[in-house]
């Protein structure tokens, strides 16, 4: 029986953040800048606490000035817009973030808006959206797409005319990974399906067709052995907590893909943890980096 070859998120993570390591160092000793990025955490979420605070150390192993502003829970959703606005009209920053998920009384929709879009490097604002819709212009895509997209090319997995079913039709992940990949480029050009649940009992024909699948619906083990084709490039990119007794903490991550059963079916698979989630919190530095660079060239 054969066995997919496993992608190594965390190693290919760990070559991109030197990468970014040393163009940061250059470009310091090039213009005097340092790239920086802010980090605005609003309430104690456990998780999101986590996730700012490895944003936090990456930033800081680059060689970027960071900071995290921290604001209680129940901050006013007008508080929190001024905040943005303070960091927007900050030429020393070149990167914001804004950790969701957010409290009830503050509307996504309404920070996203408000986030300058050349410092938006998650890629959310509607200019950036956009601008990626269409291919052109500078723009930021948001991380964890860009991150799949730098995956398939180091990998050397050809891309350009092969069937990608995305199932998953999310704005983090699904939607944008879809423009990304059908864009008309040297690393893209396939043929992109975008599935979701509304497929019903035909999900499955669907993902049968593709060349490279890829699972971003948040489901744990929703992509089983029988919904893939022999030989098919699996990308997961869903991290889901489930509950396991055998640990000590109760509980473990898995992906949206049935691992231990699809390995025997697919050419390449990625781990999870270890694979796609690495490579998101690489490519926000390499965002942050592109928005120092661009920032720095327009005041020339």
């Amino acid at each position: 029986m054969t066995e997919a070859r496993v992608i190594d998120g965390k190693r290919m993570a760990a070559e991109i953040r030197e990468e970014v390591r040393r163009e940061a160092a250059q470009f310091f000793d090039t213009t005097g800048i340092r790239p920086r990025i802010v980090f605005i955490l609003v309430g104690n979420n456990p998780a999101s606490e986590v996730y700012v605070r490895n944003k936090g150390i990456a930033a800081e192993e680059a060689g970027f000035a960071h900071e995290t502003k921290s604001v209680p829970v129940e901050t006013e959703e007008s508080a929190l817009l001024d905040m943005i606005l303070a960091v927007n009209e900050d030429p020393a920053t070149h990167g914001l973030l804004v950790q969701f998920p957010l409290p009830q009384q503050i509307r996504e929709e309404r920070v996203i808006e408000l986030l300058a879009p050349e410092k938006d490097v998650d890629g959310f604002h509607p200019r950036n959206v956009g601008r990626l819709a269409i291919g052109m212009g500078n723009y930021f895509a948001p991380c964890t797409p860009l991150g799949v997209m730098e995956m398939l090319s180091r990998e050397r997995v050809p891309v350009a005319g092969r069937h990608v079913v995305i199932v998953g039709r999310s704005n983090l992940v699904g939607k944008p990974l879809a423009l990304l990949l059908s864009q008309k480029s040297p690393k893209a050009n396939a043929v992109v399906t975008l599935a979701h649940s509304a497929a019903g009992a035909k999900l499955g024909d669907l993902t049968r067709e593709a060349d490279i699948l890829i699972a971003a619906m948040g489901v744990p083990r929703a992509i089983t052995a029988d919904m893939v084709r022999e030989g098919t490039v699996v990308i997961d990119v869903g991290i889901n907590r489930i509950e396991d007794n055998t640990r000590a903490s109760g509980s473990r991550l898995v992906g949206d893909v049935d691992y231990d059963a699809v390995r025997h079916k697919a050419s390449l698979l990625t781990p999870v943890p270890g694979g796609v989630g690495p490579m998101t919190i690489a490519m926000l530095l390499r965002n942050t980096l592109t928005a120092a660079q661009r920032q720095t060239l327009k005041r020339q």
